[in-house]
């Protein structure tokens, strides 16, 4: 069986059971995937579901065994019945990051850390868990030690089913992530950075990217502590709008980026995988200043073809592993 048979296998037996559980307990979709994946996970049903119910679910979970997909199918499903969900639910703050730009997210940090055997990874908007997970499956070589934060309460709980579907030791924090985070400072920090002002200005205030004049950039804020929770020479990979640099607050991240970090990289994605090219991000990669922190001649720069255009990608790829040899691995 293909993996995409597999994928599409495990999704109809999620979205099955959790529309089922939906109908009959009166849930919103996604809760009742949180139940299902639970269910799943667990490998047994809540005596205190309806019998019937009870039958409709054990038909179901008899048509999969889930040692039989690896990490990365388990996540595809899972993330396919998110989608789903989330389409119902329109909640704006409700988003995932693309499949292509998960997975190259990913790669970006195994170049980065090649050295490394034992690694710990931070995604402080880890939502359903989706980038968190994508880039450990990336990780197969490597112990890791992860964490995730996350405020809205049934996201935390997608995020937590996820990684246990995926059978990866993952501590998430129920946390608005402005405020002082629970987590130790880690080697990597991935974040697919949510766009908008951050309404609490009192919080705000202890941040160096502070707007005295009304509300300050939430993913502004969030840069900056997550690079405070990174480690000295400890790498973040952001996904940033592409005018992060030039709206009116950027002045303040700029001012903040000099005295703190250097950047490693800047890489726009391909505008296809968003609505509209107002809505289109890059990737900033940004290394914390401090012992054992490089000074590249210059920065990776590119901008990403469609991931469908293999040998425009292929093109990019080879140069982006050109600037790892000469500007990263020559000073390791």
């Amino acid at each position: 069986m293909s993996s995409f048979k597999d994928v599409e296998k495990l999704f109809f037996v999620m979205d099955n059971t959790a529309t089922a559980i939906k109908d009959k307990l009166e849930l919103p979709y996604l809760d009742a995937l949180v139940e299902t994946g639970e269910n799943l996970f667990f490998q047994e049903i809540p005596k205190e579901y309806p019998k019937e119910l009870t039958t409709v679910l054990m038909d179901e979970y008899k048509k999969i065994n889930l040692s039989e997909f690896d990490k990365d199918m388990t996540r595809k499903a899972f993330q396919l019945a998110v989608l789903k969900g989330m389409k119902e639910a329109v909640q704006p703050h409700h988003a995932m990051t693309p499949d292509a730009v998960a997975l190259f997210t990913g790669y970006l940090v195994q170049k980065f850390m090649k050295k490394s055997e034992k690694l710990t990874l931070l995604d402080p908007v880890a939502g359903s868990g989706n980038l968190l997970t994508a880039v450990m499956n990336h990780l197969k070589d490597k112990e890791c030690d992860a964490f995730g934060v996350e405020v809205d309460e049934t996201l935390l709980r997608l995020a937590w089913v996820n990684a246990n579907l995926q059978k990866h030791k993952v501590e998430l924090f129920h946390q608005d992530v402005i405020k002082p985070l629970y987590a130790d400072p880690v080697d990597v920090v991935v974040a697919d950075l949510p766009v908008g002002f951050y309404p609490d200005d009192e919080g705000a205030k202890v941040f160096k990217v502070y707007e005295k004049e009304g509300h300050t950039y939430a993913h502004h804020l969030i840069i900056e502590q997550a690079v405070h929770h990174l480690k000295e020479a400890g790498i973040g990979i952001f996904i940033v709008p592409n005018n992060l640099f030039e709206s009116e607050q950027s002045g303040l991240l700029h001012a903040w980026i000099k005295e703190t970090v250097t950047i490693l990289g800047l890489l726009q994605l391909p505008e296809t995988l968003f609505k509209s090219s107002v809505h289109a991000k890059s990737i900033l990669i940004l290394q914390k200043n401090g012992e054992g922190a490089i000074k590249p001649k210059q920065a990776m720069l590119a901008q990403l073809p469609s991931f469908s255009n293999k040998n425009g990608l292929g093109n990019v790829m080879d140069q982006m592993n050109e600037w790892f040899k000469t500007e990263w691995e020559r000073e390791k």
